[in-house]
């Protein structure tokens, strides 16, 4: 058994954290699992310390759970190890204050450790870490950003059982439009707005744009960009945090399903990415703008060929399939294009020293580790095989996917990402059986829920 922080963590940065904040009574300490929920505790101000010096025991049960929290026998992460404990210790850099809350408390988030000091494999930060070292190796740096796009929700549902869009915080203003771009309605939302960036702020983390999105009650804030994949990803989770505690204290619902609502687009999650060499230049960068590096072709010709098989990290839930539809501005087949928002791997214009591929497919309620983990691998593989992307998609990009061999749906995705041999090998061996058991355990329930769907087709037809 080890002592020593495996993961860099120090005892004099919770020091210099406690002494910088002394009103802070609470931390929670927070690790990521699966589906990338926060799970953990709270623990006191005094406990900080000595979490710093010899980490936390957790039940490695904890990184086997479903959505419901329920434990899922097929990981090999229950009983076959009789749930015993391992040890979860703080990321360096992950300790921060949180805004608006009462008494003050703070956060750090944690990964899972063997007793012996080893990364516990079916952490889903680890396994980006692990791509991010493949990648080194290599000579290779990646950075990246996600969007985070997400709705803001009436607590309560209409007369038909609806979800709707939440009142405006400021005067209580109710509109059912789709206000996209609209500044002034963001205007609306302005002293929930405020919180979410002070809690950003407090957290270390650049928040930028906000903008009101294409369906009544959605926005989408964007994040700086991370010349560490790994700050990115923590980025992201934790402004989800954030958003959730701010709405809730605003008495508003934050809603990061990927398809709230049926009759309008759902919400994504993209993905940013460049590479950066030894020297520090974008090796995704053309001599000429337009003159496409063969870098970047390699790239998104491993992204497209190993997109169907991947698609269950980028739509893992039973809802995230629902947002796939023509015209949704949700990519519909492993198309790349530039300037386009109807692919799935878009080149955005701009400065060819930030030149970079944007990836669509992920909804918001992917796990932004394994999304990246998934992205990364993909990258490799074009450029190790030097893999060509076939032709650029112009136009609409709807009408490019005849020949897509995408899963149809949720069962053939789990069933595609259960045979994947490049899956297993981006996410590594453990956190793959892992994370597809959930998703077949997810699914089974799904399945045998009778639902309000069922009785309005059948109750009365069959």
């Amino acid at each position: 058994m080890t002592d020593c922080s495996p993961s860099g963590s120090t005892i004099a940065e919770a020091e210099a954290f406690l002494a910088a904040h002394p009103e802070i009574e609470a931390f929670d300490i927070i690790l990521h699992d699966a589906n990338g929920i926060g799970r953990g505790k709270i623990i006191r101000r005094h406990e900080l310390l000595s979490f710093y010096k010899s980490g936390r025991h957790l039940p490695i049960s904890i990184l086997g759970l479903d959505i419901c929290g329920e434990d899922v026998h097929e990981t090999g992460l229950i009983w076959d190890q009789g749930d015993g404990d391992l040890r979860a210790w703080p990321i360096p850099g992950t300790l921060v204050p949180l805004h608006g809350t009462h008494p003050p408390r703070g956060e750090v988030f944690m990964s899972m450790y063997t007793l012996d000091g080893a990364p516990m494999t079916s952490d889903p930060r680890h396994a980006l870490a692990a791509q991010v070292e493949a990648l080194a190796a290599g000579g290779l740096r990646p950075a990246g950003a996600f969007e985070l796009e997400f709705f803001l929700l009436d607590n309560e549902r209409d007369q038909y059982g609806r979800m709707q869009p939440a009142r405006d915080v400021l005067d209580g203003r109710k509109s059912h439009k789709t206000e996209v771009y609209s500044v002034d309605h963001l205007h609306g939302m302005l002293p929930l707005f405020s919180d979410i960036y002070a809690g950003a702020k407090a957290a270390g983390i650049s928040a930028e744009t906000m903008i009101s999105e294409y369906a009544p009650g959605q926005y989408e804030l964007t994040l700086h960009y991370r010349e560490d994949v790994l700050s990115a990803a923590d980025d992201l989770v934790r402004l989800k945090r954030i958003v959730r505690a701010q709405a809730r204290a605003h008495g508003v619902t934050a809603c990061f399903m990927a398809k709230p609502n049926e009759d309008y687009a759902g919400s994504g999650m993209h993905f940013h990415v460049s590479m950066q060499d030894e020297a520090g230049r974008n090796v995704f960068m053309e001599e000429r703008e337009g003159e496409w590096s063969e870098t970047i072709l390699h790239a998104l010709g491993g992204l497209r060929e190993t997109m169907a098989e991947s698609m269950l990290v980028f739509a893992p839930h039973a809802n995230s399939w629902r947002r796939f539809a023509s015209q949704s501005y949700a990519p519909v087949s492993p198309s790349w294009g530039v300037n386009n928002r109807s692919v799935a791997l878009r080149i955005p214009a701009g400065d060819i020293r930030a030149r970079r591929i944007e990836h669509r497919p992920s909804g918001v309620d992917a796990n932004p580790y394994l999304v990246a983990a998934t992205v990364l691998a993909g990258i490799r593989h074009g450029l190790k095989n030097r893999i060509d992307p076939g032709p650029e998609t112009t136009g609409n990009g709807y009408e490019d996917g005849g020949d897509s061999d995408i899963p149809p749906d949720w069962r053939s995705a789990i069933e595609a990402a259960k045979g994947s041999a490049f899956l297993r090998d981006a996410l590594g061996a453990d956190m793959h059986r892992t994370f597809t058991a959930i998703k077949a355990a997810e699914y089974a329930r799904v399945m045998r829920r009778v639902s309000e769907v069922d009785f309005d087709l059948y109750l009365h037809t069959v």
